[in-house]
């Protein structure tokens, strides 16, 4: 019993430190996130993005890189682009890239998994992006394509946003930072549920789970080995999705569990994979379904699966050929001293500070300021009662295991 308690403690402190390390770079994330959305709008995506043409990917992929990480916005967005013109290729690389690119996200991944996996973050979303379009252009399922924008029909969404041609004028607006504000909040209400329940597996899985799981899981895992054959780091590949399906709790939770299994010793190509599997999970394939018919959902979900693959093994190849294979010792979050005095600490401060004063501005000292909330893609409401009753069961495991740390044992 005293061991069950020991661990129990842990894993709390382990979770709330997880968070702690990461607290700044999800302010920051999300505000650059809610600034993008308030100061260039969809509109603007809508108008440039028509024709299937390099041109029109490579602005999708950039609209992408520059809107929130929630995947469920995410497909919202690209359902938006896709039924109001855009190109199919190019409503895909803005969805790979909203998902795979954004800069909340590589902020998170430097602070669990260090430099390697950004850049494999990166460049992986760009591979991705690639391999379907190739995909794509080699099948050319024109059929498909007609039957989606058929199923999405053909209404006309408005919105509600400030209408100056000028960003510099709209930068200087309070209005608009109260947008920004009411924007931010709502950034935080996509995905606490996801967070919370991301983080307190992690720290579940920290504390809890032996290494001989993963070792099991993975093929010739663990025991600090890092040279694996090809098709252990393909079966790693494979695994990977299905690890991420068992916790689908969206690509900002999972970091924290990607760096326990990279820390395991699962492969580079592994965790990468693991990582890239947001968009290939049930609930995502449902969605796709809903909005273009169970057909092009399955062709999405085959288009994903097949590119992830592709780039998981490309980039763990090509890093081993330029010998820059991340080392699994590096990671070692576990027994992290997570509330020392340091620039984490500060910056924690700092954007507090700035947290509270945009939830401030939006939602009390100009809260008559209009704002529309962003459409989200249709989630099933057994599974989002699911997910926050999950959530609030993880904050009483947290509470009851902070309590056992730090009053019963001290």
């Amino acid at each position: 019993m005293n061991d069950f308690l020991k661990q129990w403690g842990e894993a709390a402190v382990t979770t709330v430190g997880f968070f702690w390390m990461a607290l700044w770079a999800f302010i920051l994330g999300y505000i650059i996130s809610s600034m993008i959305q308030i100061f260039v709008t969809e509109k603007t995506m809508q108008n440039t993005m028509g024709k299937d043409a390099s041109k029109s990917m490579l602005l999708g992929t950039f609209f992408g890189f520059i809107s929130s990480s929630c995947s469920f916005a995410a497909l919202a967005s690209t359902k938006s682009l896709f039924k109001k013109g855009a190109s199919f290729v190019s409503s895909l690389a803005f969805l790979l890239a909203s998902t795979n690119l954004v800069i909340e996200l590589g902020i998170i991944i430097s602070i669990f998994l260090g430099w390697q996996f950004v850049v494999g973050e990166y460049a992986g979303g760009i591979l991705l992006i690639g391999i379907s379009w190739m995909i794509v252009t080699i099948v050319r399922p024109r059929g498909l394509i007609e039957n989606a924008r058929k199923n999405l029909g053909s209404e006309n969404e408005g919105e509600d946003v400030d209408t100056s041609k000028s960003w510099k004028t709209r930068v200087k607006k309070e209005d608009n930072w109260a947008r920004v504000g009411k924007k931010y909040k709502m950034e935080w209400q996509m995905v606490w549920k996801d967070v919370t329940v991301g983080f307190t597996i992690a720290g579940i899985v920290a504390a809890f789970v032996p290494d001989s799981f993963f070792e099991t899981l993975f093929i010739n895992s663990g025991q600090g080995n890092t040279n694996f054959s090809f098709f252990e780091i393909l079966e790693h590949i494979v695994v990977g999705p299905v690890a991420a399906f068992l916790t689908f709790i969206g690509s900002m939770g999972n970091i924290p569990l990607a760096a326990l299994l990279f820390g395991k010793g699962v492969s580079f190509a592994g965790v990468m994979a693991f990582i890239f599997s947001d968009l290939v999970v049930f609930p995502v394939l449902r969605i796709n379904a809903r909005y273009y018919g169970w057909k092009m959902s399955l062709f999405i979900l085959f288009l994903l699966f097949s590119s992830l693959i592709g780039a998981s093994l490309l980039l763990h190849y090509a890093f081993d050929w330029f010998g820059i294979l991340p080392d699994p010792s590096q990671v070692k979050i576990q027994d992290s001293d997570f509330f020392k005095i340091n620039y984490t600490f500060f910056l924690n401060l700092i954007f507090l500070a700035i947290s509270a004063y945009l939830v401030y501005l939006g939602l009390f000292k100009r809260k008559d300021v209009p704002h529309k909330m962003s459409e989200m893609a249709p989630k099933s409401q057994l599974l989002e009662q699911s997910l926050k009753y999950t959530a609030f069961i993880c904050y009483v495991w947290l509470l009851g295991g902070l309590a056992v740390k730090f009053l019963i044992l001290g």
